[in-house]
């Protein structure tokens, strides 16, 4: 039988006679970063501390999420667990209380641990195991950033939907002594764990763009060649219905509308233009400006809150069995966009935004799963049907959004973020829609009023309307608008349109939610995540052109 080096320590397992056992199991490995630079600065001082985190913190930690801890190496550690789940959790827990200890001390005396966790099948024996599932795990563990844990795609396919924490794929990635690359994941315990690497990774991304652009360039010819039969195509395709103001019934209460004294806010005067059916969406994520098609008459803004627009009769059989989300129109103007509390969000600009329709509400766990039973969505929501969904990557957003709207043949979209913070301010230019000071009844977000933190947010509609008649436009859920994320507005467009680029890595989220303070809820906070990530606290609402 062939003799297994255990890559950590070194050590050869002598051959047996008796069949060898093996499992498959979680392997967590972890390593403390710099660990002979700490030893040269005081030896002594940290073989105790190190001595002291492991009987106080990462044993008992391991043995309360059903690990064993298998061995320590005088700079780290190796354990297993039946549950992968267990695994990577007790790995925050550990790395987080890390960050806890270190607080006191100055950052050369910080102590770090890489982790490491894979699924594999090994030999485990009483004080060591071995074979390729640990080797895998130890790589995983050194490419490992400090104070970061690392999955394989073995263990993400078995924790994705299961863990209150985000992903951030980095690819298939070739690790020595290993044949095949391992699919690596970096666990995200909270969306800002993401924001310190974003510096060198906009770097390499941005070499990669001149690459991509080549590729784009042929193309948007291809598709420009293509465009005219499509035109001759769409022109001879039944007229959608533009906006659902154009509803069978809407025309006695439009003529109302009209009549009532609009509310004093700049507005933009659209053009006679009809408004083109929306094209074919695509499953593939393609960043572009949002299409904002122009309708014969402005849209007036409530000047209170107002009940929905009506929804025009579905114009497929299809449609008959989707609930479209509530909208409510809003007349566009110009604003100041921005604020002075963050860099992000400097510097405060003048924007002017077309005619639009906002969502009353985010879209609920209901309405994602009509998308989901249409085997249009990636996943089916779990929670109450009409609390606001929630763990949604920006492109399961877009996936929504492009089944809406094949489905209904209307132009739903995510709004940009210019929209965005427009309808949530509400004609206001105050920190919250409703003034200055936090008020109870307001906003759904963390120690913001006495509703009890749970897992999940209130249902839509719970608490009061901004003076738009929009709900949860801060708090509830982390909402995803279409724009790529800049780091702050300059060079941002000026005409209420998308901020976006080919293939960006991350974009804009807004709204802050229940499990944050109320900073996150102010109508100018902003926030990013990765495109394709899912979190547990981001969810979006639609809007439609005119």
């Amino acid at each position: 039988m062939a003799q297994i080096r255990d890559i950590k320590s070194g050590r050869v397992g002598e051959p047996s006679r008796e069949p060898t056992p093996r499992r498959l199991a979680a392997i967590v490995a972890g390593d403390i970063s710099g660990y002979s630079r700490l030893m040269q600065i005081d030896e002594e001082g940290t073989h105790n501390r190190v001595k002291r985190l492991e009987r106080d913190l990462i044993e008992p930690t391991i043995r309360e999420h059903h690990g064993r801890l298998v061995k320590t190496t005088g700079d780290g550690f190796i354990a297993i667990f039946d549950s992968p789940v267990e695994a990577v959790r007790s790995s925050i827990v550990i790395q987080q209380n890390v960050v806890g200890r270190n607080a006191s001390l100055p950052k050369h005396h910080w102590i770090e641990y890489r982790i490491g966790v894979n699924l594999g099948d090994v030999i485990i024996e009483t004080d060591d195991v071995y074979g390729d599932g640990v080797n895998i795990a130890t790589r995983l563990e050194g490419i490992a950033h400090p104070g970061e844990v690392y999955i394989s795609g073995g263990i993400y396919e078995q924790i994705k939907h299961k863990l209150v924490c985000g992903y951030e794929s980095l690819g298939d990635r070739k690790v020595k002594n290993i044949t095949e690359p391992v699919r690596v994941y970096r666990v995200l315990p909270d969306p800002s764990a993401l924001n310190e690497r974003r510096n060198w990774r906009e770097r390499i991304l941005a070499l990669l763009l001149l690459l991509a652009l080549l590729i784009i360039a042929g193309g948007t010819l291809w598709y420009t060649l293509g465009q005219p039969r499509k035109a001759t195509e769409q022109a001879s395709a039944p007229a959608p219905v533009s906006s659902p103001a154009e509803a069978p019934k809407a025309p006695a209460p439009a003529a109302k509308q009209r009549a009532t004294p609009a509310q004093p806010a700049p507005t933009v005067a659209p053009t006679q233009q009809q408004a083109a059916p929306q094209p074919e969406p695509s499953p593939a994520p393609k960043p572009a400006p949002s299409p904002a098609p122009q309708q014969a008459a402005p849209l007036p803004p409530p000047a209170s809150p107002s009940p929905a627009t009506p929804a025009a009769q579905p114009t497929t059989p299809a449609a008959a069995s989707v609930r479209e989300p509530e909208m409510i129109s809003l007349r566009g103007g110009s604003f100041a966009m921005g604020s002075n509390e963050d860099a992000s969000e400097k510097p405060v600009r003048q924007v002017t935004v077309k005619p639009f329709a906002m969502g009353k509400f985010p879209v609920s766990v209901r309405e994602w799963n009509a998308c989901a039973a249409a085997k249009a969505c990636g996943f089916t929501a779990s929670g109450k049907d009409d609390a606001p969904v929630a763990n949604v990557s920006w492109s399961d957003a877009k996936q929504y959004v492009a089944w809406l709207a094949e489905t209904t043949r209307k132009p739903y979209r995510l709004p940009s973020e210019a929209e965005w913070e427009y309808a949530a301010r509400g004609g206001t230019q105050t920190k919250f829609w409703w003034g200055d000071q936090l008020q109870p009844g307001m906003v759904n977000c963390k120690n913001c009023s006495d509703i009890p933190a749970i897992d999940q947010p209130v249902k839509v509609g719970s608490l009061k309307p901004n003076p738009f008649g929009l709900f949860d436009m801060g708090g509830a859920v982390d909402q995803w608008v279409e724009d790529c994320w800049h780091r702050n507005y300059q060079g941002a467009p000026a005409d209420g349109s998308a901020w976006v680029e080919n293939a960006c890595p991350s974009h804009v989220i807004r709204s802050g939610s229940w499990r944050k303070d109320s900073d996150y809820a102010r109508t100018s906070s902003r926030g990013s995540y990765d495109t394709n990530v899912r979190y547990p606290t981001h969810g979006f609402r639609v809007a439609l052109s005119p």
